[in-house]
C-alpha cells in the first residue's frame, strides 16, 4: 500500500505514542512540503502547574521535519532526526499547534549537498503557538541527510 499524506497523518495520529500523548497530525501537504500538528493539553499532557508538559511539546515536533525531507528526497537518501532544541517562551494551555515547512528549493539544495554520499546536517525551525497565536515555544530540529550508496553489478558500492 502506497503511503499518502492523508494516510500518514491518520496513522501518525493513531500511533500509540501520539494517541496517548494528545498529539494529532492535522495534515501533511499533498506535495510533502508542510505538516500541521496539534497538542491537546489535558490531564495526561500537562505538568504539575497544569500547563503543557515540555516533553509533550518536544514529542509533537520530533519526526516531522525529517519526514517531510525524506518524502521529498525519495528512497535514494538516508534521512534521520538527530537532535532537537526547545526554548519555552510562555506556559501552554488548551490546544497548541506547530506548523512545519520544507520548501522544494531547500530540498533541492540538500540533494545537491548530499550528492555522492556526503553527510549533511541541516537545522529547521518552527514555533509552537496557542489558540491566540501567541508563541509558547521555539523549536529547532537537526536533520541528517546522505545519499545512499549504490551497488554496481559487480557488488561494489558506487
Amino acid at each position: 500500500m502506497r503511503v499518502t499524506p492523508r494516510r500518514l497523518a491518520l496513522a501518525m495520529s493513531l500511533w500509540a505514542p501520539n494517541l496517548w500523548s494528545g498529539i494529532r497530525v492535522r495534515r501533511f501537504a499533498d506535495d510533502w512540503t508542510s505538516a500541521t500538528v496539534e497538542l491537546h493539553v489535558n490531564l495526561i499532557t500537562r505538568n504539575y502547574v497544569k500547563t503543557a508538559f515540555g516533553g509533550s511539546m518536544s514529542a509533537m515536533t520530533d519526526p516531522y521535519f525529517f519526514m517531510l525531507v525524506m518524502h521529498q528526497l525519495g528512497r535514494d537518501y538516508v534521512v534521520w532526526d538527530t537532535r532537537g532544541e526547545i526554548e519555552y517562551v510562555k506556559p501552554g494551555r488548551g490546544v497548541l499547534t506547530a506548523h512545519f515547512e520544507v520548501s522544494p528549493e531547500t530540498v533541492a539544495d540538500l540533494r545537491e549537498r548530499a550528492r555522492g554520499g556526503a553527510k549533511v546536517l541541516e537545522w529547521f525551525e518552527t514555533e509552537i503557538t496557542d489558540r491566540d497565536g501567541d508563541v509558547v515555544a521555539r523549536v529547532r530540529r537537526e536533520v541528517y541527510i546522505r545519499e545512499k550508496r549504490r551497488v554496481t553489478e559487480s557488488g561494489r558500492a558506487a
